[in-house]
């Protein structure tokens, strides 16, 4: 780049950081009929695209660049926790979507069967990747819906109470000696993991525990000291603004690009509303509104790294994985606000979400083996769920507001 160019480049990040906090103004409404019809085409693709033992994504589609991967290990997580994202949104739809789907129903029941089967069979991929964090927060999340869907059948639910105490074992044995979880440890040559954790990976495993709890699963001591640790190591990551460091590794560099509000964009809406689920009173209704307001005035950070193949390679180094990540968990930001706060950043969610569907009906934001399509389109479902308006009968209750 021409040091003119990125001279402007610089100053325009400048402008960006030294701004007011942002408001964005009302749009027009979502249309109910368009957003169902945006729902049942994102399901429709779901369908299409599962695999035959029930589960979705695979390990081709390869391109001259991908993230670090041990053979079959991470792809086993990938493909695992990439199947929770879509068993999670094919309950959240709710029963009528499904209905209006050929064969949703048989679909949805061949992935909940995947995961009562493989998920007790992920564990670490290796040394140094631990892509598997990934699995045990999302499964557990599904699991919980599972249980919620299956109301009445007594040992479906007690099954899916069991599975997540495995994964709980899971999270006890590869948490991080500091507390949280990362999913690397290039340093590891012990058991534990001796890295330190990353605040969205924490965010995400602290919603799936959140859920948890509410659908009556106790926690030893054991357990709520890893909790207690995993809450500490993400307040520790928690910038005056909350904004979050990617990781406890860089608590050096506080004003690096991917630390600052841009850099954030993507990470604040799941530690805060994490923090929130587990009583943290610094996030309130104001902290959520104020970053809700900022990924929508300022989501064209996370939308230039959009479907880039690099990680980071954006400004602020966002990563294209960001995108959907981040407005799913701002979904989850608009459920925890007042009833009456909540339709301006439904519309502005509906209509950012509804634009960027492909033609097959899916979502993607990073090109990762053959995953990208049903985890994204897995998150982007289940925000769109949480963009319904209040009196929508169409999904089935979610297990946390």
């Amino acid at each position: 780049m021409h040091k003119p160019a990125a001279l402007l480049c610089l100053l325009a990040a400048s402008a960006a950081l030294a701004e007011d906090l942002p408001r964005v103004e009302p749009v027009e409404p979502t249309d109910p009929q368009e957003l169902e019809a945006s729902i049942r085409r994102g399901v429709e693709f779901l369908v299409g695209f599962q695999n035959k033992d029930g589960s979705w994504g695979n390990a081709t589609r390869t391109k001259s660049l991908n993230i670090y991967a041990h053979v079959p290990g991470s792809h086993l997580s990938y493909r695992t926790a990439t199947s929770s994202l879509c068993v999670s949104a094919l309950i959240e739809v709710g029963p009528e979507t499904r209905a209006a789907v050929e064969g949703a129903d048989e679909c949805l029941e061949r992935g909940e069967k995947y995961l009562l089967d493989v998920l007790p069979t992920v564990r670490r991929d290796e040394i140094d990747v631990l892509y598997n964090v990934w699995t045990h927060g999302y499964g557990i999340q599904a699991l919980v819906r599972m249980h919620d869907r299956h109301a009445g059948e007594a040992e479906l639910q007690s099954l899916c109470k069991n599975r997540i105490r495995d994964q709980l074992d899971k999270l006890m044995r590869y948490d991080s000696v500091d507390g949280g979880w990362g999913y690397y440890d290039f340093d590891g040559v012990v058991q534990t993991p001796s890295a330190s954790s990353t605040s969205f990976v924490n965010g995400t495993i602290l919603v799936g525990l959140a859920e948890a709890r509410d659908i009556g699963i106790e926690f030893s001591d054991a357990e709520r000291a890893m909790i207690d640790k995993a809450l500490a190591a993400t307040n520790r990551m928690k910038k005056p603004d909350h904004s979050y460091l990617y990781g406890e590794y860089l608590k050096t560099q506080p004003m690096r690009g991917i630390n600052v509000p841009g850099g954030s964009l993507g990470r604040s809406q799941c530690c805060n509303i994490a923090l929130r689920m587990w009583g943290e009173e610094s996030v309130t209704d104001e902290v959520l509104t104020d970053w809700l307001h900022r990924l929508f005035a300022r989501q064209g950070w996370l939308d230039i790294g959009r479907k880039r193949p690099v990680p980071h390679e954006s400004w602020f180094a966002v990563a294209g994985y960001f995108y959907y990540f981040g407005h799913y968990y701002g979904g989850l930001c608009i459920e925890a606000l007042p009833e009456d706060e909540r339709p301006l950043f439904k519309d502005h969610m509906a209509s950012t979400i509804m634009a960027l569907q492909e033609a097959d009906g899916s979502w993607w934001d990073y090109p990762l083996y053959n995953y990208h399509q049903p985890y994204g389109t897995g998150l982007a479902l289940q925000t769109l769920v949480a963009c319904r308006a209040a009196a929508e009968p169409a999904g089935e209750p979610l297990s946390v507001q």
